[in-house]
Order: C-alpha cells, then structure tokens, then sequence
C-alpha cells in the first residue's frame, strides 16, 4: 500500500469514464496514470482485449517503479462475435482487476477497453458495476474503451467522451510506433 500523506489518499475513490469513438482514450489514462506516479500514487492498468506486444506504454511503464501495466488479451483483437476463449480471457482479466482493486495496494486502477469488453458481451457490465460499488473506499477507477455502457455512464463520477473531427487514418495514415502504440 503506498504511504501517501492522508489528505491526499482521502481525495481519492471517484470512477472516471473515457468512452467515445475518438482517438485519445488510452492516452488520457495513461497521462492521469503519468501524474498520479509523479505524486507517489500506486497505479496499475489492467489492459482489456491488448496482448503484451511491443507497444510504448508497456516499455515506459517497466521504467517506473510505481507504475505497472497488464497487457491480458489475446494476440489477437477480439470481434463483436465473440469467441469463447475471448470470453474466458476477459473474465480472467476482469477477476484480476477485481482483485487488484481489493488488494489495498493500488490507489489508481486503470481498466484499459474494459468498455469494448463490455459492449461486446465478454464481460457482465452488471459485474462490473458491482465491482465498482463495492471497491474499497479511496480506490480510483477509470474505465476507457468505446461503448460504455449506460449504467456505467451513470453510476461514474466524471464521463468524458472523445469525438473524432478529423483523422489521419481517413488519409491512409496507419498506426505510428510511438505515436498511437
């Protein structure tokens, strides 16, 4: 459990939400997960439907001592027919966030694409939800990915929804290494 001054660690327990069809989900969490560590917080991501490939965040994160990231899918993306060794994979990953967010160790966890998860049936947005009303008191929980799921709308604290106005893919531009992975 990290020793963060109590007027710090008593600020924290809200759910925050980064949903929408834009570009930006990830980074976002990622740059929150960048200010909590820089504060002494202990953060942890748990990635939804990402395999521990080569991308970025995974090689930064190995570098800071208070940051960790577990990549839980599978080499592949998984589709909106789900398969059942998807569905396994995600439940196994949504019983690891569980039990990271009652672990006591955390003060921030972030479920990378556990929204896709849940607008694809791979996980119970209903489980989650309990999950989250039941997390212990000044945990911080931030769920991204497109398609959070109206109850989870509802119950968070903070919804910010990315919008896309213009993008390079439109223009041919694929996936840059150190840019978007």
């Amino acid at each position: 459990m990290s020793n963060l001054p109590p007027d710090v660690k008593n600020k924290l327990g809200l759910v925050q939400v980064y949903t929408g069809e834009g570009k930006g989900k990830t980074t976002a969490a990622l740059g929150l997960a960048f200010r909590a560590v820089g504060r002494g917080l202990e953060v942890v991501m748990v990635q939804f439907l990402k395999p521990p490939e080569d991308y970025g965040e995974h090689i930064s994160a190995s570098r800071i001592d208070n940051f960790t990231i577990l990549p839980l899918g599978l080499d592949h993306m998984a589709s909106k027919v789900p398969r059942k060794e998807d569905m396994e994979v995600s439940e196994a990953a949504l019983a690891k966030a569980e039990e990271l967010i009652y672990s006591g160790k955390y003060d921030l966890v972030i479920l990378d694409e556990i929204n896709v998860a849940m607008s694809w049936g791979l996980v119970d947005a209903d489980k989650v939800l309990d999950m989250l009303k039941k997390r212990p008191a000044n945990i911080e929980v931030v769920l991204t990915g497109r398609g959070a799921p109206p109850p989870i709308i509802e119950y968070a604290d903070l919804v910010t929804e990315m919008r896309p106005v213009k993008h390079p893919f439109n223009k041919g531009v694929h996936a840059r290494k150190g840019i978007e992975f």
